[in-house]
């Protein structure tokens, strides 16, 4: 993961949620309703429906707007119809982007797409054609002034693969159903976990000037505000020097 800033990579996608919290609420709402659909109600017994919990907390939804979403998906009320889509291309500069999509209506969700990438200097790729340089990870990060021996030894037995300081935090790498037990371990521990998500990290990176760095931003971001998609995933290296405006 040479070059790969995971905490600068949230960290931007946090900011972009504090500015737009009523649709992050959407997004957060149809992945706590597919998670318990397709593996129940429990948090406990679903690993993704955990992480989806955690994200909601996370952005302060409310805790009856986060059972009734789990009650519509585990009863099968609700998002029955939802398919999940991942759409891969090319930002400026060679970027590859990963696009997780859930809609119910898939010609709607590639039009929308592929306007997002010819728009703003893009290539729509067909299946296969960056999925290779991802790999699904678990991320748990700390901020602040934490001991990275206490962090080690509370999460190592939990599934803790990988620890990584950057940019004054701690990046803990999981599997991806592992991360509930890790901030459990967290809790335990008496440390409180900044963020848990499960993304696409990139094995390589590309390194981008600034302009060229803020295009392929433009194109993430838009992405991004697009109602059916869910997450974008990208390998910009995201040090502050390559997405500087």
């Amino acid at each position: 993961m040479a070059g790969h800033s995971k905490w600068a990579n949230i960290k931007h996608r946090k900011a972009r949620q504090d500015a737009k919290r009523a649709k992050v609420w959407t997004k957060v709402i149809r992945e706590l309703t597919v998670a318990a659909r397709l593996g129940g109600g429990e948090p406990g017994d679903n690993p993704r429906l955990r992480v989806a919990l955690d994200s909601a907390l996370g952005v302060n939804m409310p805790r009856d707007t986060i059972d009734r979403a789990i009650a519509r998906g585990a009863g099968g009320l609700a998002g029955d119809d939802v398919e999940e889509l991942v759409y891969e291309g090319y930002a400026p500069g060679g970027v590859a982007v990963l696009v997780e999509v859930m809609t119910d209506n898939r010609n709607r969700a590639v039009a929308a797409v592929r306007h997002a990438f010819n728009k703003h200097g893009g290539n729509l790729g067909t299946d296969g054609s960056v999925a290779y340089l991802f790999n699904k990870q678990g991320v748990v990060t700390i901020a602040g002034d934490v001991d990275e021996d206490v962090v080690l030894e509370a999460t190592l037995d939990a599934g803790a693969e990988d620890i990584e300081t950057e940019q004054g935090a701690l990046c803990i790498t999981t599997s991806p159903e592992r991360v509930g037990s890790v901030v459990d371990a967290l809790e335990s521990a008496g440390v409180k976990a900044d963020h848990a998500d499960v993304a696409m990290v990139p094995a390589t990176t590309v390194a981008c000037d600034a302009e060229t760095a803020a295009k392929a931003l433009r194109l993430i971001d838009a992405l991004d505000d697009l109602d059916d998609v869910q997450n974008v995933h990208s390998n910009l290296d995201w040090s502050d020097a390559a997405v500087e405006r």
